[in-house]
């Protein structure tokens, strides 16, 4: 079994906004077996260019559980925050 890996590319508009919507996500995250692997700031780009500044990386037991995940309900209702917050790209990847 191989796991899904959201990726986020983040850009923060509103910092308040953006630490309101971060402490809501992981409540999110614990149904669907999911865990924050990574959370950081871009430091340099060694190859090419890069518009965001942040990035996260959360680890979910399979693309079934990140779908379900980021359709839920409870992730849903903490979009439009996520928008005022941040210019936000979600990847999803297999590995």
């Amino acid at each position: 079994m191989s796991h899904a890996y959201l990726v986020g590319n983040i850009t923060v508009k509103s910092p308040g906004k953006w630490a309101e919507y971060t402490r809501q996500v992981p409540g999110t995250l614990q149904p669907w077996g999911a865990e924050l692997v990574f959370r950081g700031k871009q430091v340099a780009a060694l190859a090419g260019a890069s518009p965001h500044a942040d990035i996260v990386v959360i680890r979910f037991p399979d693309l079934a559980a990140l779908n379900q995940w980021f359709t839920s309900p409870a992730y849903q209702a903490l979009i439009p925050l996520r928008e005022e917050a941040a210019d936000v790209v979600l990847l999803s990847y297999q590995g």
